[in-house]
Order: C-alpha cells, then sequence, then structure tokens
C-alpha cells in the first residue's frame, strides 16, 4: 500500500516531507538547457526512492519568465517551455501512482503585466472597473508626478510606477511590491476575489493535492495607504507594516479553507507568510483558514544551539495555540543554501547586497558547511510536524558563487544597481552525472555543455552529482534515504509531542514517542551517548559511543 493510500488517523500533511521542485532547474527533457514538467515526470522514480510524501511545484504557467514565473500571464494553463496541460496531467497521474502527492504554486499577491487584465487597465480610464483590480492610485505633487507613498519594492526601487494615458498624458501610478512587471492586485475587489476561487477549482478539479501561496500575508494593504518613513528600510524584515500581515487577510483563506474542504483527500494549502513573531504566524493556520505555514524563523535561524531551541519552542508553543502541525524549512528557492549559511554564521533571509546574502566567500569552508547541513537535516526531520526540503539540499548541495555577472538572470541584480547577485546561487539546475563535458546530466541533449543551461553549472557541480553519491553509503544522498524511511516506519516520529533531555547548553537534545531520541553537538567537546541506547543513524561517523561536533544521532532506548 502507498503512502498516498494508506489508511491514517491524520490528514497526510500533519507530518508530511515535502520536497520543492524549482521547475526550471530540475530535469530538462526537451533538450533545450530549461527544465521541464517531463523531466520532473522521468524523475518521479527518484523522488520516490527518496521517500518523500509530495512535491511543491514553482511556477509552471504561461509568464514572460521576468521573475522566473512568479510573473504569471495565465493562472490555467503551462508555460511553453515547461510542457502542456497534458504534460502536467501526466506527471501527476505517475506521481500518484507512485504515492507522491502534488502541490503547486499560487501567485496571488501579483500578476505579470502582460495579464489579460492588467493590459485592459493601461486601455481603461481612471475609476474604471478595470483599473479597480490592480492597485492604481493618482500621484502626488502638483501635476501627479510624485509616487502615492514612500513605499519601496522589495527587489530595489520605488513600489510605484507610473503610467502614460492613452492621450499621451502622464498619469495614474500603479503598486508594485516586487518588480514593475509584477503589479499588485487589488484583493478588496470582489471580481478579483471570485477569479482566484475559479483558479483553485481549475487545478483542484484537475486533481491536485495543494497549493503553496506566494506572499499570503501581502494580499491586503491598509486602504491609506500612508507612508512608512524610516520603516522603508526595513521592509525586508517583514515586520507587520501597512503592506503586510492586515486583518482583512484572514477572511480570504477562510473561503479558501471552505473551498478545499469541498474536495476529497485533505486537499491543503501552505502559507509563504513572513510574519513576526511566531504567534501571529500561527494566525495563518487556525482550524478554518489554511494547514501549513513556512516556519521563517526556523529557516533564519544560525547554527547555533541555543537560538535553535528558542525556536523549536516558540515555534512549537505557537502553533499549538490553534491546533496546527509544525513545520521545519532549512532552504528554498529564495535563500542561500543551507551549507553555506551554516558555515558562515549567516542568517536565512535576505540580503541587501552579494557579501550580506552569502558571506565573505574567502571564509566558507564547504567541507563544515555540509556537515552541519547534515546534521541539520537529521535535526529538522526527528522534530514534530512537517518538513520541507528543497531539490539538492538532499545532495548536500553548496550555493554556486561563480555565476558570470553576464549570466545572473535574478531582478534583483539589476535593480539592486548590481549590489546584490540576488537567488541565482541556489537555482543552479542540478547535477544529475558527473561529466567531463555536457551538462552533469541535466538535459537530454548530451552534447551540451554546462554553460548552456539557462543558468550555468559550475566545473565542480559534478562532485556532488546524484550518480556520484548514489552507491556511496556515506553520501548525504543515501543519509536522507536512510532517514526518511526511519521516519516514516518508527511510531515516534512525525506528528506528536518532544521532549527536551537534560544536556549541556552547546547541545540540543530531546525524545519522542516510542523512545527515540535525537541529539545534535554543537560543541567543541565530544558528547557521551546515553547509556541503555542504540544507534539508529548518524549525520557523520561516530567515535565510538561519542558524538563528535557538528554531528547529529539518532538512538533508541533499549
Amino acid at each position: 500500500m502507498t503512502r498516498l493510500n494508506a489508511e491514517r488517523d491524520q490528514p497526510w500533511w500533519r507530518d508530511a516531507v515535502i520536497y520543492q521542485i524549482y521547475v526550471r532547474s530540475f530535469d530538462d527533457a526537451s533538450g533545450d538547457g530549461i527544465g521541464d514538467l517531463a523531466g520532473i515526470r522521468a524523475r518521479v522514480p527518484y523522488l520516490s526512492d527518496l521517500g518523500i510524501d509530495a512535491i511543491w511545484l514553482t511556477p509552471f504557467y504561461p509568464s514572460p519568465q521576468i521573475d522566473h514565473g512568479y510573473d504569471v500571464s495565465d493562472y490555467c494553463d503551462v508555460h511553453p517551455e515547461y510542457g502542456t496541460l497534458a504534460d502536467f496531467d501526466a506527471l501527476l497521474e505517475d506521481a500518484h501512482a507512485a504515492g507522491i502527492r502534488t502541490i503547486i504554486d499560487l501567485v496571488p499577491n501579483h500578476s505579470s503585466d502582460q495579464h489579460e487584465w492588467f493590459q485592459a487597465a493601461l486601455k481603461a480610464a481612471p475609476g474604471s472597473n478595470e483599473r479597480d483590480r490592480y492597485m492604481f492610485r493618482d500621484g502626488k505633487g502638483v501635476a501627479g508626478e510624485l509616487p502615492p507613498n514612500d513605499w519601496q519594492a522589495l527587489f530595489g526601487g520605488p513600489a510605484w510606477q507610473q503610467i502614460t494615458e492613452l492621450d499621451g498624458r502622464r498619469g495614474q501610478w500603479y503598486l508594485h511590491l516586487f518588480t514593475p512587471e509584477q503589479p499588485d492586485f487589488n484583493w478588496r475587489n470582489q471580481e478579483v476575489r471570485r477569479y482566484f476561487e475559479g483558479v483553485l477549482r481549475f487545478w483542484l478539479d484537475r486533481g491536485v493535492d495543494g497549493f503553496r501561496i506566494d506572499v499570503a500575508h501581502g494580499l491586503i494593504k491598509d486602504p491609506a495607504l500612508p507612508d512608512v518613513g524610516d520603516a522603508a528600510a526595513e521592509l525586508l524584515e517583514y515586520k507587520q507594516q501597512p503592506m503586510w500581515d492586515q486583518e482583512e487577510v484572514h477572511e480570504i483563506y477562510r473561503e479558501w479553507h471552505r473551498i478545499l474542504a469541498g474536495y476529497p483527500g485533505d486537499r491543503m494549502a501552505v502559507a509563504e507568510a513572513w510574519v513576526q513573531p511566531a504567534s501571529r504566524a500561527a494566525r495563518y493556520v487556525r482550524s478554518d483558514e489554511l494547514a501549513q505555514n513556512f516556519n521563517f524563523d526556523f529557516l533564519s535561524s544560525t547554527w547555533n544551539a541555543a537560538e535553535l531551541h528558542r525556536v523549536i519552542d516558540s515555534s512549537i508553543s505557537a502553533v499549538k495555540e490553534v491546533g496546527a502541525p509544525s513545520s521545519w524549512v532549512f532552504n528554498n528557492h529564495d535563500v542561500v543554501r543551507s551549507v553555506d549559511r551554516f558555515a558562515l554564521g549567516l542568517i536565512g533571509g535576505r540580503g541587501g547586497t552579494t557579501l550580506i546574502r552569502q558571506g565573505d566567500p574567502s571564509k566558507f569552508d564547504v567541507a563544515l558547511g555540509r556537515r552541519r547541513a547534515r546534521a541539520g537535516a537529521l535535526l529538522m526531520f526527528a522534530l514534530p510536524g512537517g518538513a520541507y526540503i528543497y531539490q539538492g539540499e538532499e545532495l548536500a548541495l553548496p550555493e554556486v558563487r561563480d555565476i558570470p555577472e553576464g549570466a545572473l538572470s535574478d531582478p534583483i541584480w539589476a535593480r539592486s544597481g548590481h549590489t546584490d547577485r540576488g537567488r541565482d546561487g541556489c537555482r543552479v539546475p542540478l547535477p544529475w552525472q558527473r561529466a567531463s563535458s555536457g551538462a552533469h546530466g541535466f538535459s537530454s541533449d548530451a552534447s551540451m555543455l554546462p554553460t548552456e543551461s539557462w543558468l550555468p553549472q559550475p566545473s565542480w557541480w559534478g562532485e556532488f552529482a546524484v550518480n556520484q553519491q548514489d552507491s556511496d553509503d556515506s553520501s548525504a544522498l543515501n543519509m536522507y534515504r536512510d532517514a526518511l524511511r526511519i521516519r516514516s516506519s518508527h511510531s515516534g516520529l512525525g506528528n506528536g509531542d518532544m521532549n527536551w533531555l537534560p544536556s549541556d547548553d552547546r547541545v540540543l537534545m530531546f525524545e519522542r514517542g516510542a523512545g527515540f531520541i535525537c541529539a545534535v553537538n554543537f560543541g567543541e567537546d565530544d558528547l557521551q551517548l546515553p547509556d541503555s541506547t542504540r544507534v539508529l543513524m548518524s549525520s557523520a561517523p561516530l567515535l565510538s559511543r561519542r558524538l563528535p561536533m557538528d554531528t547529529a544521532v539518532w538512538l533508541q532506548r533499549e
């Protein structure tokens, strides 16, 4: 019996391990250097062997690709580079047959400026129904030459763009919290709400198991659109501000909850809501709203025992108040990979420059980072609730820092005045096969050079390839496989409670049900393992019954 069809006494998502696929960089079946749905379908056996419960696909909709799919021009079709709706249906069928559920990315805060609605708004008059679907406003100043307020876009520059009216005059301004090519919807407009309810039903009717909601905390803006003054510099910290975390956003998710509940199979939605503190983030997962919210406090933690202890406690406490499960994540397509972050002490949030985001490369120790990332994975999989992993995390891939400037494609690079290289370093296509020439197995075109994929693969990328790790029992890939196998079969793991065990302040040690113990050593001194326990697995070799620094171990009480 597959995991998909197994009888359960709780919704599947409460303790699922969900694997994020960055569609453009996973596998290229067409040979054009761009990942596609057929490529993902070909790798379903790999995903099944890994032991994950579900996949999350980043946007594959028709798009001008200014922000690689997060600028959607049609929410109910497939971008030609990625395939067709028939390709999507075939992938969904194969994934379900392998016991793997499928979650798709939904981008409701903004569309592409090429969306038919926005094109209609540009041709319509101020105050029209067409413009009311978006955040159009008159400018300030004598002739409206100044933006409506001082908000800044997350990708750099002002958050307002002035248009030219059909008669050639300088016209209204529209809000874009990201790039000018990504105009924000007006979610106080009922037509917008009904439109996205239709989008939900379109994909649910096709059989998808859930949605990842992009910028879930940003749909509703303070209607007064007040200036934020000095706080404009803190937009990236996602504090409660006029564009984030407004109370009315929860009305939207209550309605979406009713739609999801009307379908069989415990359909779900997970929020990308960068909200602090944890108690406010927990509001998105109340029983009549969404299923999960990404744990960004955990994602932003450094490799520090005290900090992680605090975040774990606050996260579990916050969601327990609303009866929701915890969800844990160390990597995604927006942040520097944990291998680098853990080695350099970087937070997982966004940065203002390349140095802030990626850290000082002269101080980076890849072996140290990979050792810590492996230990972090065992910590994450042992915690109660669900977990998210990002493609390549199971290979302990580091960030790619040597992408030529001419190949950088993240809009952050241009909009930061070429001071922040952006997120491309964690999006380089996966290395499937080590090759002295060719694109390390990413493309079906074996003659394709690594530099010919949409983001170039470095020459050293092959040392981390799947085929290099597949037969190595000590590899990161096989550690992930072993951990997920134990996690799926051990009655003490997954959803449930945990209890901290007494330990040194440089050690995290806790117990789950059925006598399961996880210990992680952050200190320089080796840790003596508890008596009357046997080792299930460890992230690195143990020294007899002693746990070395930057190593995690799973134990079973005898």
